[in-house]
This record gives C-alpha cells, structure tokens and sequence, in this order.
C-alpha cells in the first residue's frame, strides 16, 4: 500500500541548537534506532518483477532487454537497477520524520571522483535521478545494504560484512555529529578533495592500497572531455563524428535517415539551446560559444537502461575544440508514491536542483529543458558534461578492509550532503553518541541482502519462462 506522510521538518532557522536537538531525540519515540533492524513487511509486499515492469513501459522497447541483462550480472547489479523495489520497500516502513533532500539511490556506486569548477579532483555523490525531499535514514540505509551485497559479491564472512557496515554507518554518524557543531557557511563549503582523501586514508590502505588510489586519482583526471572525444568519436571525410557502437552507442544517421532523422536533429539542437536558459549567464555564454556537430542514442547505467539518454557532440573554436553533453530522461523518483509531491514541473529541474543542494560542487553546465519526442510525448531531461574527470570505485577488487575504508567515505560523504539540506542538528541528535544505530543497520544490510537475492532469482526466473526477455552485450 502506498504511503504518504507528511514529515515533521525541524529545520527551523528560528529555533536554538537546543530546540533542534530536543526534537531530533524526540524522534526516536517515532522511530526508535533499533527498530531500523527490521526488515521491511513481507506481508502485501508487491512483486518485484511487476515493479521493473512497470518502470519499464514508458522506455524505449528495444532497450529494456538490455536492462534486465545487466541486472542479471549479479546481486549486485540488480540491486543498482532495483531502485524502484527498495523504495516501495522502505515506504511501507515507519520514518523519524525529519527530512532532507535524498539521492534516492545511495549505493556505493554511486559516488566517485569528478572535477570541481576551480579543476579540483572531488569525491562526492554523483547520481541523482531519484533525488527528492524525505526521511534522511532512507539514504544511508541503501548505501548500508549496498555494502553487504558488495561484501557477499567479494565473499566476505558475515563478520566482516557487518564489520563494513558498521564502520560506514559509524562514519557518516560521527560526520554528522561533526557537522552539528559547525557555523552554515562552514557545512556549505566543505568537501571532500584529492588531497583530503590521502591524509583521511593513506596509513589505513597500505602500500598497495596507496598505490591502488594514486592510479584512480591520475585516471580520473584522465578522463575528462577530450578523453571522451577521442573515445566516443572519428573523422568522416574530413568532419567529426559520433563512433557508432550498436546497440549501447547509435547515432541519429543509423537510426533513422531523411526527413525523420532531420526532424530529431533540430529537436534536439533547440533542447541544447534552449536548457541553456538554465544556466548561470556565464556558462550560458560559454555554451554559445559550441555548436551542434553530431547525436546519437546511448546506453547508460543499469536501472537507468531504456530512458531516452542522447549525446551530444559540440564544437567550438574548430574540431579540435570538442564538448560532449549528454541530455537524459528524467521521469519521476522512484520515491515519489511514498513522499510528498516534487515542487518543480519539470523532472530535470527536480533533478538538478536536488544535485545542486547535495553536491559540495556540481557540473558548470548541469542544466534541463523539456523537449517533445517521435511519440508526440513532452518529456523532462537534464543536462550535463558526458565527463570531467570521473572516475569510480571497483568494489569486486576490495578486500575487506579497503571496502570499509571506502565505505567510511561515502558515508561522511552523505553525511555532508544531507547536512546541507536537513536539519544536521536534529539528525545527529536522534544518532547521539552510542552505536546503537550502526548495529541496527548491520542487521538490516544482512537481512535485506537475502531479500535482494530473492529478487535476484526471480527476475531471472521470470526470464527463464519469458515473462520478461534480458539480453546482454
């Protein structure tokens, strides 16, 4: 059954620190902390295949099968593409009713490194298609279960799983406790940079841990938009091109031709030209600076497999100059039957301004636009950089004690951005000082990692008797 609550917000810029801890530890009469042990209620739960389903109507038919083929993979994958089954999860459950803007996805994949406007490497959360305003603990509880699948993956003895866990959660409570006590412009600019990760964690990886992060950090910086043009793009008689890499890369020219593919390719020229208007006036004069060159449709992510994603090839000064930004589908979070209604019309702009609030720092040109499709639908995108120094974490080739390192980080890291949207004194409040709150987590992530592989086994069941077609590439 669906449940929409209105949440207690205690983030009264009125109140006293005082106030605002009273209500955080009023919370837990709501919700007390080891009652978040609990595994969501079987009972009435909804199939979760009928729930990837569902998501899966609106998307473009030829691309789903692609979907449940990366879901497949592993516990693991199915768990990044499964969003919408934990949401409805963790909506049938009670709530401490106080708020902050969520990620809605909060797995470990789900952070990494990018660049800062000023060109500094930053580690923070980077996907926000689910982002919405609601109970802060549904966060960090899917990062928390993200781990201990992680950790099966990896196979972890249960300890050790519980171990990580309990260390992440641990990290993002001391972090939250830590931002309680500072001024708001102090909790706005923090973040977490190259530089810091090495003090935070250089003694506890080791040598080889070490030598592991100097690769990631250099790789990052790597991958920025030149990297993605000489990767994603070829010359064709003397112009720049998108390289086709049919099904997960297709340009506008092979998926249509004549009339059709003119239509698109001005659609999607006025959706660049038009998001600008989202932008800072700064940046929209840089983007003016680019030209559209070339699109095509790509693949990205797993649960995100089937939404309308385009790239998009920009050319400044002359070929040498390239831009690539990727327009993405934006529909509604996944968390949305279980809060309250967004405040933005328009699904990117509830995607961008959910980034903007969480994000220490964001992308120059992260903008949206709503643009009309071949099915005669307007739909919502944001947009974006394709890359500027990303790079992300390969928890399969962590052992245990890198992995809780890591987790450590995402968790001080979500600490930070729930800090700047909720009520960072309540929050910390309703944790105090015990660990009663990572232990119950510890027994949720275990308990929830069964349930996952449950749903692991029947999608692939469903795909054995047809009910649902995976492929993979």
């Amino acid at each position: 059954m669906k449940r929409k609550e209105t949440a207690v917000t205690p983030q009264e810029p009125h109140l006293s620190p005082q106030e605002r801890a009273a209500l955080g530890k009023a919370a837990r009469r709501r919700m007390p902390r080891s009652a978040h042990a609990e595994p969501p209620p079987a009972a009435g739960r909804a199939d979760p295949v009928e729930l990837l389903e569902r998501q899966s109507a609106d998307r473009v038919p030829e691309l789903v099968p692609l979907r449940y083929g990366r879901m497949l993979e592993s516990p693991l994958a199915f768990y990044r593409g499964a969003a919408a089954v934990m949401a409805a999860d963790l909506g049938a459950r009670p709530r401490t009713g106080i708020e902050a803007q969520l990620c809605g996805d909060a797995h470990l994949l789900n952070f990494g490194l990018f660049a800062s406007p000023e060109r500094h490497l930053v580690f923070d959360v980077n996907d926000f298609d689910e982002t919405l305003p609601g109970p802060w603990e549904w966060d960090i509880t899917r990062l928390a279960a993200s781990l201990a699948i992680a950790g099966r993956e990896n196979g972890f003895p249960e300890e050790r799983r519980r171990d990580v866990v309990r260390g992440t959660v641990r990290a993002y409570r001391e972090a939250m406790r830590g931002f309680a006590g500072m001024r708001n412009l102090d909790v706005w600019y923090a973040h977490f940079d190259a530089g810091q990760l090495h003090v935070l964690f250089a003694e506890r990886l080791g040598k080889q841990g070490r030598r592991r992060m100097a690769r990631a950090l250099e790789t990052a910086r790597g991958r920025d938009h030149l990297h993605a043009s000489q990767r994603l793009t070829e010359a064709v008689d003397g112009t720049r091109r998108i390289a086709a890499d049919p099904p997960l890369l297709v340009p506008l020219g092979d998926l249509m031709t004549g009339d059709r593919r003119a239509e698109l390719e001005e659609r999607l020229r006025r959706l660049v030209e038009r998001y600008g208007r989202s932008l800072a006036s700064d940046r929209r004069h840089l983007l003016d600076q680019f030209r559209m060159a070339d699109a095509a449709r790509k693949v990205v992510g797993v649960g995100s497999v089937g939404t309308r994603c385009w790239i998009v090839l920009m050319l400044g000064r002359d070929a040498d100059d390239p831009l690539i930004l990727q327009a993405k589908e934006a529909g509604s979070s996944v968390l949305a039957p279980f809060l309250r209604p967004s405040p933005y019309g328009n699904q990117g702009q509830r995607v961008v301004c959910g980034q903007r609030l969480m994000q220490a720092v964001s992308d120059i040109l992260l903008g949206w636009e709503r643009a009309a499709g071949f099915d005669g639908r307007q739909r919502d995108f944001y947009v974006r950089q394709l890359r500027d120094w990303k790079g992300a974490a390969r928890p399969e080739t962590m052992p245990p004690g890198r992995l809780r390192a890591y987790g450590e980080l995402c968790g001080a890291t979500l600490a930070r951005a729930h800090a700047r949207s909720g009520d960072r004194i309540a929050i910390a409040a309703y944790l105090g000082g015990g660990d009663a709150f990572e232990r119950a987590l510890a027994e949720f992530a275990e308990a929830y990692a069964d349930r996952n592989e449950r749903d692991f086994h029947a999608l692939a069941e469903a795909a054995r008797h047809g009910r649902v077609v995976a492929r993979r590439v």
